[in-house]
């Protein structure tokens, strides 16, 4: 099996969310079955269908966190150091057309979050980021054009 990597935070964000599915939701939609079998027919049911599709994306969902659990490869950012950008390192560019600046932490697919600052291994800009320093200038391919980033900062957080 194929390790996924991702950050020890990523990791806790997954545990916690499969907790939850096991302690509280898993038993809320067994209970709705439950009551909702109670009112009768349940070809005409409405309640009662809702509540096995729900069931039914609840386990699917706890499926897909176990086994995104047991095949990842937990990288704790912090115990890395250097000056050179690798997974888990936490990135300040800036756009050299606009001079926007943007902050980034380069994480595992399952945690990626572009809306907050998490930035896919596999994505385009991360692999420009990958064995670059501060400093340096990358040059992005993406849907809208081509894109220059200038490096400056990289910390391990």
């Amino acid at each position: 099996m194929e390790k996924i990597p991702m950050t020890a935070a990523g990791h806790a964000q997954l545990s916690v969310e499969l907790k939850e599915l096991k302690s509280v939701e898993r038993p809320a939609v067994i209970k709705a079955i439950a009551e909702a079998r109670e009112h009768g027919d349940l070809s005409e049911n409405a309640e009662y269908h809702a509540a096995r599709e729900k069931q039914s994306f609840i386990e699917g969902r706890i499926l897909e966190l176990e086994g995104l659990i047991a095949r990842a490869d937990v990288i704790d950012p912090t115990k890395l150091g250097g000056s050179t950008i690798k997974f888990g390192a936490t990135v300040g560019l800036v756009d050299e057309d606009t001079e926007e600046e943007k902050t980034f932490q380069i994480v595992g697919e399952v945690e990626a979050n572009i809306e907050s600052g998490k930035l896919n291994v596999n994505s385009p800009l991360a692999r420009a980021l990958i064995g670059k320093e501060e400093g340096d200038s990358v040059e992005v391919m993406t849907p809208g054009g081509g894109r220059s980033y200038e490096i400056t900062s990289v910390a391990f957080v």
